[in-house]
């Protein structure tokens, strides 16, 4: 059985993909296959938007304060679907929706993608994780090379117009104070938040 949505706290998370652009070092899926006794997280297939409509209807949705889009995978690689599942729980479950995201949805797309999460997504909630272009290059091993950390910025900037909240993360342990300062100021220029999540083993 395949594990579409899974329990993290007090949230609901959506397992749409498990393609993504890039093979981050840090990556938890490359030590553990579920997450909070969610079931594995590796798809056999990847599930219909309809498929994903209904298994909604096998929870409780008034205990969950927001939906999130993150998985085993980068969720902008469906897009389109990632936005229409968003609008049907918007319209029927009246909750937020957040997407967590490696930045990288107009090198996926090839094109900007920033005005189509508007009236869909509340919080986007973008990794990072370095100030710097060539260790982020370094870290993620992303298809698209060093271009990869202007793109997410450039995103990042243009998403704020459309998302009301828009959040730049780094791990704690992964970077040293100095370079937190430096993606504070990054954030600062952007006009966009930053948060310094706490590591998963």
């Amino acid at each position: 059985m395949m594990t579409i949505l899974y329990e993290v706290y007090d949230n609901l998370y959506v397992n749409l993909t498990n393609r993504c652009p890039c093979a981050c070092t840090f990556c938890l899926r490359q030590t553990r296959e579920e997450m909070n006794q969610s079931g594995s997280l590796w798809l056999e297939r990847e599930p219909s938007v309809q498929e994903v409509k209904d298994e909604f209807e096998k929870f409780d949705m008034a205990k969950y304060k927001e939906v999130v889009f993150c998985g085993f995978g980068e969720p902008t690689e469906r897009l389109e679907d990632l936005l229409e599942i968003a609008g049907f729980v918007k319209e029927k479950f009246k909750l937020p929706i957040r997407v967590n995201t490696n930045g990288l949805s107009d090198l996926i797309h090839k094109k900007n993608t920033a005005p189509m999460f508007g009236g869909y997504v509340d919080t986007i909630s973008i990794s990072l994780n370095t100030p710097d272009r060539e260790e982020y290059y370094r870290l993620t091993r992303n298809k698209f090379g060093e271009e990869a950390f202007d793109a997410l910025l450039k995103f990042a900037e243009n998403v704020k117009r459309y998302v009301p909240k828009v959040i730049l993360t780094t791990v704690e342990t992964a970077i040293t104070k100095e370079e937190q300062e430096e993606c504070l100021k990054i954030c600062d220029l952007l006009g966009v938040s930053y948060r310094i999540r706490p590591w998963e083993d």
